[in-house]
C-alpha cells in the first residue's frame, strides 16, 4: 500500500483557506444534488410523472421539493446528521463505528454492523446509478440543440465516463478546484435562469408555505404518493455529502450549501413552477424552456459539464467509505493512495475506481437511456438515508444524552419521511429498481462473507494459543540456541506467542537475540493520538510484545512505529531485523464454518487481498513467510 506522510497530518487543514476548500466542495459534493432541477420537475409532470400540469398539482410539488430541501438538506444532514461525525469523518461505516463505540458490550452492536453493511452495499449501488443516469442525461441534451447526434450517444457517454475515472488518481482536491469554477457558474446561470421565471409569476412563492404541499397530499392520494419518487430526486446526493465530509470538512461544506447551492436550487425550481402555471406544455422539458432560445446551446453545454461533474460526489464519497470498510474489516485489504498534503481524509483507491467504471459502463450500455435508469435511481439512496437516521438516533440518545421524547420528537418524523421516499421508489422495482438492489444485495453478501470468514479464521488460529508468559518461561529453560538480530513476529491477538514464532522454532530450532511480537489493531475512531497508539510489555528472555493502535482512517506502519518506540535503533536497524509472517492457506474442514459456496467466497477474496507485507509498510527484502494450513 502507498502511504504518503499526509497520513499523518492533521485532517481538516487550513491550508487551502476556507474559501479555497468551499470551492472545492462545490465540484465535489454539491454536483450531484446540484443538478437535480434538470429532471426532477420534469420526472413528477413529464410524459413519465403521470401528474397534471394545473395550479393545484404545481403548487404542490413545489412545496414538497422546497420542503424536502429544507427539512432533509438543511436541516438532517447539513444541521444535524453532520454533527453525528466520527472524530470528523462522515459516512455510514463512520457512523456505525461511532454506534458501536457507544454500545461497546451492551446489545445492539450485531444490529448496528448489520444495518451499516447493508448501508454501505446501498452506497456503492447509488455510486453505480448516479454517474450513469449524470452523464446519459447530459450527453442526450445535446440533442434538444443537435438531434443529428443521437446515435453517438452512448459512444460519448462511455468515453466521458472512462476520462472521468482516468482523471481520479489527480485526487479529490484537484478534481474539486478544476470542477469547482465550473459549478458556480451553473448555480448562478441556473438560480439567474429560476429568478427571471419568479419575477414574471410571482403567486409561485405560495409553495413556499407547507400549507399546498399538505393540500396536494390529501385531494391526489395515491398520484402524490407516486410523485414522492420524482421528488425525492430532489435531495440525491445527500448521503455523500455526509460521506465526504471527511474529504473538506464541516465548515466548508456548509459555507457552499447554504452561501449557493440551496439558493439557487430553490430559485431554479420555483422558476420551473412559475413556468407551468404560464405555460403548462413546457411539462416537455420544463429546465431548458427557461431560457431563451439564444441561451440553450450554451446552457446544454453548461448542463452537460455539471451533470458529469454531478458524478464525483459519489465517487469521492465511495473512496472514503471503502477505505473505512477496509480498516474496519467489512472489505479486504486494497491499496490506498492518499493525495492531498493537507487533507488526511482525501484518498484514491484504484481497485474501487476500476470496479466502479466497469458497474456504470455496463449498466450505461444495458439500460441505454437515462429515462430507463430513472426507474432504478432513488431506491439505493433513499435505503441508505434511513439506515443513517436510526444509527443517528442511538448517537443522539446515547452519546449526546438526548432525552427520549426529544429523540423521538426529532428522528422519527425523520424515518418516516426516508421510509415514504422509499417506499415511493419501490414501485419502480419492476422497471429497473431491481439493479440497485440487486447490486446492494451482492456487495452485502461480499461484506458479510468476508467479515464472518475473517471471524472464522481468527477463531481456528487462535484455537490452541500459548499463552506468552508460558512460553517465556519454557524457553528460558529449554536453553534454545539464540541467534543474533531483531525478530518481528506479527500476532493477531495480545499475550498469545503468534503461530509464526513458534513454527520458527519449531523448523529453524533457534531463537533470536531480540524477538518482539506486534499486535496491530484498528480503533473505532479515524485517528488515535500518537501519544496513545503504542502499549509495550516486557516479558523476559528479550521477549516484548507491541500493541499498535490505528484508527480507520489511518495506514500502519510497523517499523516506523517501532523506531519510534525505540525498539528499533532508527533505518540501520533494519538491516538486522527479519520480519515473520504466517501465510495461511485455507482448506475445507469436515465442520465447516462456512457454507461451501461462501467458503470458495471468501479464499477468493482472501486472494485477491493486498499481502500484509505492503499494508504493515513491511520492507520486502526482509520479511520471512511461513505457510500453514488452516481448515474452515
Amino acid at each position: 500500500m502507498s502511504v504518503s506522510d499526509s497520513a499523518r497530518l492533521p485532517a481538516h487543514s487550513s491550508a487551502p483557506g476556507l474559501a479555497g476548500m468551499s470551492l472545492a466542495a462545490l465540484g465535489v459534493v454539491y454536483g450531484d444534488i446540484g443538478t437535480s432541477p434538470l429532471y426532477a420537475v420534469q420526472a413528477a409532470f413529464g410524459q413519465a410523472g403521470g401528474l397534471p400540469v394545473e395550479a393545484g398539482a404545481v403548487f404542490g410539488v413545489l412545496s414538497l421539493i422546497f420542503w424536502s430541501l429544507v427539512v432533509v438538506v438543511s436541516f438532517k444532514y447539513v444541521g444535524l446528521i453532520m454533527r453525528a461525525d466520527n472524530r470528523g469523518e462522515g459516512g455510514i461505516l463512520a457512523l456505525s463505528a461511532l454506534v458501536q463505540r457507544t454500545l461497546r458490550g451492551r446489545a445492539g452492536q450485531a444490529s448496528a454492523i448489520a444495518l451499516a453493511t447493508l448501508g454501505a452495499a446501498l452506497f456503492y449501488g447509488d455510486g453505480v446509478i448516479t454517474p450513469a443516469i449524470s452523464v446519459l442525461s447530459a450527453v442526450e441534451g445535446l440533442h434538444v440543440a443537435t438531434p443529428v447526434v443521437d446515435r453517438l450517444v452512448l459512444p460519448l457517454a462511455v468515453a466521458i465516463l472512462v476520462g472521468l475515472f482516468l482523471f481520479q488518481h489527480y485526487g479529490t482536491a484537484r478534481v474539486g478546484r478544476l470542477f469547482g469554477p465550473v459549478m458556480v457558474v451553473w448555480f448562478v446561470v441556473s438560480g439567474l435562469a429560476g429568478l427571471l421565471s419568479v419575477l414574471a409569476t410571482p403567486r409561485v412563492l405560495w409553495a413556499l408555505s407547507p400549507v399546498p404541499a399538505v393540500h396536494f397530499v390529501l385531494t391526489y392520494r395515491w398520484t402524490a404518493f407516486v410523485a414522492l419518487g420524482a421528488v425525492v430526486l430532489a435531495v440525491t446526493g445527500s448521503e455523500a455529502l455526509y460521506a465526504d465530509m471527511g474529504h473538506f470538512g464541516r465548515r466548508p461544506i456548509r459555507l457552499a450549501w447554504f452561501g449557493l447551492v440551496l439558493p439557487s436550487l430553490v430559485l431554479n425550481y420555483f422558476g420551473q413552477g412559475a413556468l407551468l402555471l404560464r405555460q403548462p406544455q413546457a411539462a416537455a422539458n420544463p429546465f431548458y424552456l427557461l431560457v431563451p432560445p439564444w441561451a440553450l446551446l450554451p446552457m446544454v453545454a453548461l448542463a452537460t459539464a455539471a451533470t458529469v461533474i454531478a458524478s464525483q460526489a459519489v465517487i469521492s464519497g465511495a473512496f472514503s467509505v471503502s477505505r473505512q470498510a477496509i480498516q474496519l474489516g467489512f472489505l479486504p485489504r486494497m491499496e490506498v493512495r492518499h493525495t492531498s498534503e493537507h487533507e488526511a481524509g482525501q484518498v484514491y483507491v484504484p481497485q474501487i475506481n476500476w470496479l466502479l467504471m466497469v458497474a456504470v459502463i455496463l449498466l450505461v450500455l444495458g439500460f441505454g437511456s437515462s429515462a430507463r435508469l430513472a426507474a432504478a435511481y432513488g431506491i439505493a439512496v433513499t435505503g441508505t438515508m434511513a439506515i443513517t437516521v436510526i444509527l443517528a438516533r442511538v448517537v443522539a440518545r446515547e452519546q449526546w444524552r438526548w432525552p427520549l421524547p426529544a429523540t423521538l420528537a426529532v428522528f422519527l418524523p425523520l424515518l418516516l419521511v426516508d421510509l415514504g421516499y422509499f417506499s415511493a421508489n419501490s414501485l419502480k422495482i419492476a422497471e429497473g429498481g431491481w439493479f440497485p438492489i440487486a447490486l446492494a444485495a451482492l456487495v452485502y453478501l461480499l461484506m458479510s462473507t468476508w467479515r464472518t470468514g475473517r471471524s472464522a479464521v481468527f477463531r481456528r488460529l487462535y484455537l490452541k494459543s500459548v499463552p506468552l508468559d508460558a512460553f517465556v518461561r519454557d524457553i528460558g529453560r529449554s536453553g534454545i540456541h539464540r541467534v543474533p538480530g531483531v525478530a518481528v513476529f506479527l500476532s493477531g491477538r495480545v499475550g498469545v506467542a503468534p503461530r509464526s514464532l513458534l513454527q520458527n522454532i519449531e523448523h529453524n530450532h533457534v531463537l533470536h537475540g531480540r524477538n518482539i511480537i506486534v499486535t496491530v489493531e484498528t480503533a473505532d475512531i479515524p485517528r488515535v493520538d500518537p501519544a496513545r497508539r503504542m502499549t509495550a510489555t516486557s516479558w523476559g528472555e528479550e521477549v516484548h510484545s507491541v500493541r499498535l493502535r490505528y484508527g480507520f482512517m489511518e495506514h500502519p506502519n510497523v517499523p516506523e512505529a517501532l523506531m519510534e518506540c525505540g525498539l528499533l535503533r532508527r533505518e540501520l536497524a533494519l538491516m538486522d531485523t527479519s520480519f515473520f509472517l504466517s501465510r495461511t492457506t485455507l482448506v475445507p474442514s469436515d465442520e465447516p464454518d462456512l457454507p461451501p459456496w461462501r467458503e470458495g467466497i471468501f479464499i477468493f477474496l482472501s486472494h485477491e487481498a493486498v499481502p500484509a507485507t505492503e499494508f504493515l509498510g513491511l520492507p520486502h527484502d526482509r520479511v520471512i513467510e511461513l505457510g500453514v494450513q488452516l481448515r474452515i
